[in-house]
């Protein structure tokens, strides 16, 4: 008798069509893709999840380019909001720092010692406070001296932020009553006068508040800061854009024409402000905080409100600022990146964009940026190449971000520093064509 043996049908492996792949080996086939191993999992799983593995390289990419990186602006906007607005060129290698360490006494210290009083120094205070952006020092200001009174503000200054925040908003939190007077296109001295008069110790500070962010232009008044630091109660000015000084003394060349109009620190202390607010990141340079500068009387009420250490930065920041303050004190703003780069001439610029030797050299005009100097332009100098090609430079290994104008792609070269411009160039030859000139023409 013969027995006979028939071999079992094979079924489709593992990894076959018929089977999605190994999460584990599919996250390991991205390991070229610079992140940690679970994101990598979570990339595989999402898209054999969603039936095409096939996706899971350009999901891992898209987590990659979410994180965040330095990137080249050639925007043209200097305090780019999207971009961190001023650039910093700070860092500090790992280790523990005086943060609150009085190196005399050996005793605790205070982290308002460092960069904050320079800071005052810098800009004729008395002293300084530092928290983590310039709603939070007004919101600090109004608690520690108005909480639970009214503070006087001109309608015209009833400003809206940056991310949708509203000074009414911001005084709200901090536990201050609006008294709004004036209207929205003219205000005057003697409206402050009649609100103190009527609402007595009610009135707790008046509040100036630059409209740095726009404009109103025409049959328009507003009261001077001198106007206001006549009447006897404090005058706190929301200076807003961080412009220490209308001199520009750290600046060879002497102020900018373009900053005429724009308050600053000092000149509004010496106008007669008591205490003035203003951002870290705009103007001034640094990285993004809020500065509360002036009487020291005030400037101690604040830091001693419980609201100031929910709102202190930390050594990092302080770190940057000491180093963006003391490049003021040295009166070398060529060690402030935005100034540096507001500095350069615009025929250094063209010398550049023609050096490049790919797109078409062209003028433009930067802007400020931040939320600063609305309608303010600065001559400037760059590149054109025609189409929109702002998706693949924004996807190159160090994104380049430009702009588009009449379906050119423009890099402006006032906000690319000048060692990165063989990279500029590198990224404009991918992407341009023989033909770009006869286009152009």
């Amino acid at each position: 008798m013969s027995i006979s043996y028939t071999e079992p049908a094979v079924t489709s492996a593992p990894d076959s069509p018929s089977y999605p792949p190994s999460v584990d080996k599919l996250a390991r086939s991205l390991a070229d893709i610079d992140l940690p191993h679970p994101m990598l999992v979570e990339a595989a799983r999402a898209a054999i999840d969603a039936g095409d593995p096939q996706r899971a390289r350009e999901l891992a990419a898209t987590m990659a380019r979410s994180l965040l990186r330095p990137v080249i602006n050639g925007t043209g906007t200097l305090l780019h909001t999207n971009l961190g607005r001023a650039p910093l060129a700070w860092s500090q290698a790992a280790a523990y720092s005086n943060l609150e360490l009085d190196l005399t006494t050996g005793e605790r210290g205070s982290r308002m010692a460092t960069a904050p009083a320079l800071i005052a120094r810098a800009c004729g205070a008395e002293a300084a406070l530092v928290v983590n952006n310039c709603a939070a020092a007004v919101m600090l200001v109004l608690a520690a001296l108005a909480e639970g009174r009214g503070v006087v503000v001109s309608r015209g200054e009833l400003v809206e932020i940056g991310g949708g925040f509203r000074v009414p908003e911001v005084m709200e939190r901090s536990g201050a009553r609006l008294i709004e007077v004036g209207t929205t296109n003219r205000t005057r001295v003697d409206d402050f006068r009649r609100a103190v008069d009527e609402h007595g110790d009610d009135a707790g500070v008046l509040l100036q508040v630059h409209q740095s962010n726009y404009r109103i232009v025409g049959f328009t008044e507003a009261p001077r800061t001198a106007e206001l630091a006549s009447i006897d109660r404090p005058l706190v000015a929301d200076i807003g854009s961080g412009l220490l000084d209308s001199r520009c003394p750290w600046l060879d060349s002497g102020p900018p024409g373009w900053l005429d109009d724009e308050p600053a620190a000092r000149q509004t202390l010496d106008a007669g402000a008591d205490l003035v607010t203003f951002s870290g990141d705009k103007l001034f340079g640094g990285p993004q905080a809020g500065i509360i500068a002036g009487r020291a009387d005030l400037v101690a009420a604040c830091s001693r409100h419980p609201l100031a250490r929910a709102l202190r930065p930390g050594s990092l920041v302080l770190g940057a600022l000491q180093e963006t303050a003391l490049a003021y004190l040295r009166g070398d703003g060529d060690a402030i990146p935005f100034w540096r780069m507001v500095a350069v001439p615009v025929e250094t610029l063209r010398h550049r964009a023609a050096a490049l030797g790919v797109g078409i050299p062209v003028d433009v005009m930067s802007t400020p940026g931040g939320g600063t100097l609305p309608t303010v332009e600065i001559p400037s100098a760059g590149v054109a190449v025609p189409g929109d090609h702002r998706e693949r430079l924004r996807n190159r290994p160090r994104p380049l971000i430009a702009r588009v104008v009449d379906n050119r792609t423009i890099v402006d070269l006032r906000t690319v520093e000048a060692d990165d411009d063989a990279e500029v160039a590198a990224a404009l030859a991918d992407i341009s064509t023989p033909t770009d000139a006869a286009v152009d023409d």
